[in-house]
């Protein structure tokens, strides 16, 4: 019976990360970033998919479709180290399967919203996917803390992904999710994988950094 509840886990975050990758990456491969309305569109698409899974998936997984956030949960005692794998492997999984789909909807050569380093180098690029990651996890930390937060949780977290978005499009297309960045640049291939391991490393640390400062201050609080 665990077994089972575990499977649907797992099939809830590869559908959930299938999901963000079809349709927010592929948002960004239909409208593009060069105009204002585009760049505000395809920030507000990440958010509506994750407000989207939420209150369909969540209730389920967790709905965490990122590595980043379920290593914060895991860091949290809020799943365990078997849950964690799981999540991760389906979470990478149905990325790769999203960018698939994406890649035979619009073609390789549409990017399929991949990520990148090109403009300002690893070093600012990194920076910028710690800062933005240690704030949406530590949002979510924080609006999953207690039941009550619950009816809003999905909107405020698909709000907080909009809000990362509108800065870190410019600088690296925002990744803050590992699995997001990897099936787009594995599908793609080529150069896009050089710099793919600042989108995995990163999103992670920034995390890592949420889930302790997040227990940090819930302590001092005395929660």
């Amino acid at each position: 019976m665990k077994e089972n509840e575990s499977v649907k886990k797992y099939l809830a975050e590869f559908i959930g990360t299938f999901v963000l990758v079809l349709f927010a990456c592929g948002a960004a491969c239909v409208l593009g970033c060069d105009t204002r309305a585009g760049y505000l569109a395809v920030a507000l698409s990440f958010g509506l998919v994750i407000v989207a899974m939420a209150y369909s998936i969540g209730n389920i997984s967790g709905c965490h479709i990122n590595p980043a956030v379920s290593l914060a949960m895991f860091i949290s005692k809020k799943m365990s180290l078997e849950d964690f794998i799981g999540y991760v492997i389906a979470q990478f999984l149905g990325a790769t399967a999203g960018a698939g789909v994406l890649a035979y909807l619009v073609g390789k050569d549409s990017g399929l919203g991949i990520n990148s380093i090109a403009g300002y180098g690893w070093c600012k690029s990194f920076v910028v996917e710690v800062i933005l990651t240690f704030v949406f996890v530590l949002t979510i930390l924080g609006v999953t803390s207690k039941e009550s937060y619950s009816s809003v949780a999905g909107i405020v977290i698909g709000l907080s992904l909009t809000l990362v978005h509108l800065l870190g499009i410019r600088f690296t297309g925002t990744s803050v999710n590992p699995a997001r960045s990897f099936g787009p640049a594995v599908i793609v291939g080529g150069d896009q994988l050089k710099g793919l391991w600042v989108f995995i490393v990163a999103p992670l640390v920034g995390g890592v950094l949420a889930a302790f400062c997040y227990k940090f201050l819930a302590d001092k609080q005395g929660k």
